[in-house]
């Protein structure tokens, strides 16, 4: 019984001795963090340094798979999402170069705004005089004298601007014995509308409303060529009286009587009224364009007369 006192406390002495000699570690290993909660913690924030436990994962609930159709189509009570716009180039930088003359554009690609030809003044337009044939002027020239006008040829008219003509006549009397009062001065195709309006028109109309008044002696005009534009506005349009082409008739006299000066007739029922009214609509016959008192302002006292070439030989009568 002795015997096995001391055995047991050799063995225990034994094993105080390989204890004491033994050698802890200074540090303990320390627990590693689960791979999600390292992934969810920032390295830098405050929370990583505290271990919480993480919070249990969601399973999602399965979902059932959607049909390719209604993808592809839209349901029918709802508007289809437009496309998006593409995005739009940005401009790109004016191209430097030399620098331009003095009195040019700063840059070719700012213009200025022309005006339209409503708004221009007669030096705007920048307009030249319309040059005539040779042959052309010799015929109509050839039928002036036919007919029995009295003119004579004049130079060349060259007002700046477009106004002018390039071969005008002076026509001092519009058929023999019936003086144009002032003469005037138009071009030749001009002049032999007047006559041929006069002889099959204004002479007939006249014999048979005013046989009491006698002959017909003179036509008093109001204007032949100026330089201006339509009406005598400061823009727009050249006139027709610019280039020679029209005359105003401002009244008529015969042998007897007074003068049938031309003015506003529309209501008028005496026979005078119907001769205005009747030569003024045989105008359209000769002339291209026809303006009388029942037009506008600008007519009242006058008959407007041209021979404005327009497209398809459209004419212009009021």
């Amino acid at each position: 019984m002795r015997l096995r006192k001391l055995s047991i406390l050799a063995i225990l002495l034994a094993a105080t001795a390989f204890l004491a000699g033994a050698r802890l570690p200074q540090q303990g290993p320390l627990p590693e963090p689960r791979p999600d909660a390292r992934q969810a913690a920032s390295p830098t924030s405050p929370a990583s340094k505290k271990t919480e436990p993480p919070a249990p994962e969601e399973v999602p609930a399965p979902q059932p798979k959607p049909d390719v159709k209604d993808q592809e189509t839209p349901a029918p009570d709802q508007p289809s999402t437009p496309p998006a716009e593409p995005a739009k180039p940005e401009p790109a930088e004016p191209v430097q170069g030399p620098p331009l003359p003095p009195g040019h554009l700063e840059s070719p690609q700012t213009p200025p705004a022309e005006k339209p030809p409503g708004e221009q003044t007669l030096e705007e337009q920048h307009l030249t005089i319309e040059p005539e044939s040779d042959a052309e002027h010799a015929e109509c020239t050839a039928a002036l004298k036919a007919l029995g006008v009295v003119f004579k040829e004049a130079p060349r008219i060259d007002d700046g601007n477009g106004c002018g003509i390039d071969k005008p006549i002076i026509v001092s009397e519009a058929l023999p014995g019936i003086t144009l009062k002032p003469e005037a001065t138009i071009r030749c195709p001009a002049a032999l509308a007047l006559a041929r309006w006069m002889k099959e028109s204004v002479i007939p109309a006249a014999s048979a409303a005013l046989p009491e008044q006698g002959r017909l002696m003179s036509v008093n005009q109001a204007t032949s060529y100026m330089c201006r534009l339509r009406n005598g506005a400061e823009t727009g349009k050249i006139s027709e009286h610019a280039r020679g082409n029209a005359i105003d008739i401002a009244s008529f006299h015969f042998e007897k009587g007074e003068d049938v000066a031309v003015r506003s007739r529309r209501e008028d029922s005496t026979l005078t009224g119907a001769f205005q009214r009747t030569v003024s609509a045989a105008g359209c016959l000769y002339f291209t364009t026809v303006l009388d008192p029942e037009s506008d302002a600008a007519h009242e006292t006058h008959f407007h007369l041209d021979i404005i070439e327009r497209k398809g030989g459209y004419r212009y009568c009021h």
